[in-house]
């Protein structure tokens, strides 16, 4: 197990809660629109082989939010200042679901900064084919479930759900909503400006990711000069929670590359 410490980094205004274990490559890891455990086998997998930080986004499953702040990129920007005021430079993208819209925010932002980026089951773009998932009209943890193939999976990760739990993922739909709503989980711009990005581009899907349709990763590597779409058999939105082992065979060799 990959030693882990939690650090709050001021940026601003922001109190931004970090976490940073193993050594290595660094990898930027962007969690969730549900919020993310502390520990989850995928980050020790990476943390084995890398120098992991893993950021919380501002506003997401805790009632303090930077009020100014309106669009995911941001939160990008605020990950780049991150990143600047660590001294960390040519580090990879890994975002997950709505972490990975932040991702290739900065990626398309910055073309030439990153050495590697890893969307898995990003939101971002709008799907030529089905619908991003609404969330509004579903319950906290009919979504967050949603986001798994096997019920045996969401209950490994998250057990009997608590209170403060169903409290965590009320904050974070609320500021889903705040930054997110107008289009829904998806930007109208970024497609437009994916082609600058340098930086070589895995694209991963589950097979059974009821959240974002795949059409949305197919859009991805259509719009990204060098990427290829990776499906994980058995998984739904949350590869990293539902196949860790899968998801750090194909993304650990990929960031390893020169």
């Amino acid at each position: 197990m990959a030693g882990w410490s939690e650090h709050t980094i001021e940026l601003g205004d922001v109190a931004l809660r970090v976490l940073r274990g193993g050594r290595g490559r660094p990898v930027l890891v962007l969690h969730h629109d549900i919020g993310s455990p502390d520990q989850l086998p995928f980050y020790d997998a990476l943390a084995d082989r890398f120098d992991v930080i893993l950021p919380r986004h501002p506003g997401f499953g805790v009632a303090e939010r930077p009020q100014w702040m309106r669009h995911p990129r941001d939160i990008g920007a605020l990950y780049q200042w991150l990143l600047a005021d660590l001294g960390v430079e040519r580090a990879s993208l890994v975002g997950l679901g709505f972490g990975g819209w932040i991702a290739a925010e900065m990626a398309a932002l910055a073309p030439r900064d990153f050495h590697r980026l890893v969307l898995v089951g990003a939101m971002g773009v709008k799907p030529p084919e089905g619908d991003i998932m609404d969330q509004a009209i579903v319950s906290y943890i009919d979504y967050a479930q949603a986001g798994f193939h096997d019920p045996a999976a969401f209950t490994r990760v998250f057990g009997e759900v608590s209170t403060d739990q169903l409290v965590a993922w009320d904050l974070c739909r609320e500021m889903s909503f705040r930054i997110a709503w107008k289009p829904y989980m998806y930007s109208q711009t970024l497609p437009h400006l994916l082609g600058g990005v340098r930086a070589p581009a895995l694209l991963v899907w589950g097979d059974d990711d009821k959240v974002v349709p795949r059409s949305a990763g197919e859009l991805y590597a259509r719009s990204l000069r060098q990427a290829r779409l990776e499906i994980v058999p058995a998984s739904g939105h949350c590869v990293d929670m539902e196949q860790p082992e899968a998801l750090a065979r194909l993304v650990t060799p990929f960031i390893e590359q020169n």
